[in-house]
């Protein structure tokens, strides 16, 4: 096992996990946890539901998943009422967040339903989701986006299409797949250390690259610049390359 030189920690708060967590986003936790205890970072997962506070202070990486209208529109409320401003404060001090889907659209301007019902969301990001209607082809598949000068891989299920506004930049740009909207080939969104996406999967077992990415981050606004200690990659990265395969045997 690979060991910091120093007793790192890295405090995750993971949002509504009970209620926004599918396709395996719960994953993405699991992977985190993987990559810091190999490398000797303690690393304490708070998980905060609806009614829960968010203390904008307290943590290095806040996580939130994906989840059908429903569960939506319920974290929606909550998000506005009691998490938000912490969350835009967290974000405005490069605290280091994962939005997967839906906590994606949520992160945005609003979220239109098919139903014509629109969800105010927390605008972080410049972006805006619309569903076409219930008729509507969904966006499903694996997806292949150029990021970072590599690649992210990853699976993909959504109805809504999301544009960017002039204050985003996307994530990735779409190889293979949907992404935000299946048009202008852009996946996700950034905003200083705030991650948006569509891929699940879960995403970061199969990207060790995006995981480290999202740790040395959180840990660099803490401790000041570092280099993370090297840890074996090997399951991850072979993970990886069967995506991709799988993805070239189809087109």
């Amino acid at each position: 096992m690979a060991e910091s030189p120093q007793p790192w920690v890295l405090r995750l708060a993971h949002l509504y996990p009970r209620l926004m967590n599918i396709y395996g986003d719960r994953g993405n936790i699991l992977c985190l946890r993987h990559r810091c205890l190999e490398r000797g970072i303690e690393f304490p997962v708070t998980e905060l539901g609806l009614g829960d506070p968010l203390d904008p202070q307290a943590f290095d990486l806040i996580f939130i998943g994906g989840a059908q209208d429903r569960e939506q529109r319920r974290v929606a409320e909550d998000l506005r009422s009691v998490k938000g401003e912490a969350l835009r404060q967290a974000v405005e001090e490069d605290v280091a967040v994962l939005a997967v889907c839906g906590g994606y659209q949520l992160l945005g301007r609003f979220y239109r339903a098919a139903s014509g019902e629109e969800l105010a969301g927390l605008g972080i990001f410049d972006a805006w989701t619309i569903h076409p209607g219930e008729g509507a082809r969904r966006c499903i598949g694996n997806v292949v986006a150029a990021w970072e000068g590599g690649t992210l891989v990853g699976f993909e299920n959504h109805g809504g299409r999301t544009y960017l506004g002039e204050g985003a930049r996307p994530l990735a740009r779409v190889r293979s797949g949907f992404g935000n909207n299946g048009r202008d080939r852009t996946e996700g969104a950034r905003y200083r250390q705030a991650f948006g996406t569509y891929l699940h999967g879960a995403l970061l077992p199969k990207n060790p690259h995006l995981a480290d990415a999202l740790i040395k981050a959180a840990l660099t606004r803490r401790y000041g610049p570092l280099d993370l200690p090297f840890i074996d990659s090997r399951l991850e990265l072979l993970a990886h390359e069967a995506a991709l395969r799988l993805v070239g045997s189809r087109r």
